[in-house]
């Protein structure tokens, strides 16, 4: 056999990966293998794989005597719709595509490749975990990937795609990264399985019910978007993809947008005049952005706040929009959380900031003050504060309280802030201040509650409207609803070269 025989036979092993009856195995389950999952993910023929005839160094147990080229993971790059990106995808055919000290090094060079050429790094996750033969060396490759996440982080985009098992120190690198994706009844997260749930606290459960994409969805917001099967969830990475840069140097991509009839008869209409009759903001969303172009993230998860990408005229926002329709739009400890991850990724990465607020204010109660209210609120407050991309907001009705602050208002340094005529900005509402303000006088009053609803009424008055706050110049506008797309259009294409000089420091301290 000559020398390009021998190569081609070596190449042709490691593309079978742990052979053909585990690749049959893996489809059996419905799953892809790692290369297919590769396949779907590039456009045709841009793969460029680095590292296929690696192979591990244990002796130990009997491992010398199983060796399989790649390691369990593939690694390489390639293009999404022509832009770079570097992958790697674990390959469950070899040793249940468990992480060993040169799968690592593996993962490990092509993140040093995203970084120094300033492209995003998508992972494919299919693990059963650490490789228990290679003990400490294997967790050392886990810390390592960590440490690069975190060293990424803000630098590039990190995209996590959860294709199956992701147990124990697993977990940790697609937590850092900034997007978690799962697949429904086929991929599983947890720091510790149910069978170690029960030794440990004597709780029966499965593992979809413990870690399955539906808990993380709903439950923890670990993950941010769930997909029916791996052709969809490779589908909502390449379309997640279409809006955020290379890198933070970079801008996303702009598409071609030609301007028309911008006026949106809808949206006089969508919100009630009854200050508490529920409206589904995801309405006013769709009229405001190009459409069709929204892309909401951590739909299932803290659902009273509604976080998501689009385009206005073409150029990729990042949209936080509280949500009347649950909770009555309430900021509590899961949606500030939520938001305030999803505004320090644009701020990191010059995607600027849509805020549409109706907030009646913050949730009350032994349980929200107990499990931390306010550092939580804060870190939304704090993100939004921080962020120095451009950011317009629109107060559709209420703005009550320190959430009006928190929801990006022109005192924590937005740029533009519109508001709709029946919008409501105020320390609470009518009823409630009333009750506090003219306390005696209502005491006083032979009809108490016919006095508490005149002055109820003169307090409407006085601050239902938002006209005091624009006298004070915290509104730049009141505009007809409309109108408001155009409004946007302009001032989003006014601020696209925003500079914003902070001050000198190492980084800030969030409220974590």
């Amino acid at each position: 056999m000559n020398n390009i025989d021998k190569l081609k036979q070596k190449k042709a092993e490691a593309l079978l990966g742990g052979g053909e009856k585990r690749i049959a195995s893996q489809h059996k389950k419905g799953k892809l293998t790692a290369r297919e999952r590769i396949d779907l993910l590039l456009d045709k023929e841009t793969f460029e794989e680095i590292g296929m005839l690696v192979t591990h160094r244990s002796t130990d147990f009997g491992m010398e005597k199983q060796k399989f080229y790649g390691d369990g993971v593939v690694t390489g790059y390639g293009k999404i719709n022509d832009r770079l990106v570097y992958v790697y995808s674990q390959d469950f055919t070899v040793f249940g595509g468990s992480l060993s000290e040169t799968h690592a090094k593996k993962i490990c060079k092509i993140m040093d490749l995203a970084m120094e050429n300033g492209a995003p790094i998508i992972g494919l996750n299919d693990s059963g975990g650490a490789r228990i033969q290679e003990g400490v060396v294997s967790l050392g490759g886990y810390a390592d990937i960590f440490y690069k996440n975190t060293r990424a982080s803000g630098v590039i985009p990190q995209i996590s795609a959860i294709m199956g098992p992701c147990a124990g120190g697993a977990v940790y690198s697609p937590a850092i990264t900034d997007f978690i994706m799962m697949v429904e009844q086929s991929s599983y997260m947890f720091v510790t399985g149910p069978n170690v749930v029960k030794t440990v606290t004597h709780e029966e459960v499965t593992s979809e019910d413990l870690g399955g994409a539906e808990a993380h969805a709903s439950k923890s917001g670990v993950t941010h978007f769930t997909a029916k099967h791996e052709a969809d969830c490779i589908k909502q990475l390449k379309k997640l993809m279409s809006y955020i840069p290379q890198n933070c140097e970079d801008k996303a991509p702009i598409y071609e947008y030609e301007l028309g009839n911008e006026q949106r008869a809808k949206l006089n209409h969508l919100i009630p005049e009854n200050p508490n009759q529920p409206y589904d903001m995801k309405e006013v969303i769709e009229e405001v952005v190009d459409e069709d172009s929204f892309f909401e993230v951590h739909k299932q998860y803290a659902e009273n706040i509604v976080v998501g990408f689009a385009r206005i005229a073409g150029r990729s926002i990042g949209v936080v929009a509280n949500q009347p329709a649950s909770l009555a739009g309430v900021l509590d400890i899961n949606s500030s959380k939520k938001a305030a991850r999803f505004v320090r990724f644009c701020d990191a990465f010059n995607i600027p900031l849509l805020v549409l607020v109706d907030v009646p204010g913050f949730l009350p109660g032994t349980d929200q003050e107990w499990n931390g209210i306010i550092s939580n609120g804060a870190k939304l407050l704090y993100a939004l504060s921080e962020a120095t991309v451009p950011k317009v907001t629109v107060i559709t009705r209420k703005a009550y309280g320190g959430a009006y602050d928190v929801m990006n208002s022109k005192h924590i340094g937005a740029d533009l802030n519109f508001a709709f005529p029946n919008a409501e900005i105020a320390v609470m509402g009518a009823k409630g201040a009333s009750e506090i303000i003219f306390r005696k006088e209502i005491a006083a009053s032979d009809n108490p509650e016919k006095k508490l609803a005149e002055k109820e009424a003169e307090y409407k008055e006085k601050f239902a409207n938002p006209y005091r706050a624009a006298a004070h110049g915290y509104i730049d506008e009141v505009v007809v609803p409309t109108d408001i797309r155009l409004k946007l259009i302009k001032g989003f294409k006014m601020l696209e070269n925003k500079v914003c000089n902070l001050p000198r420091k190492k980084h800030g301290n969030i409220p974590l």
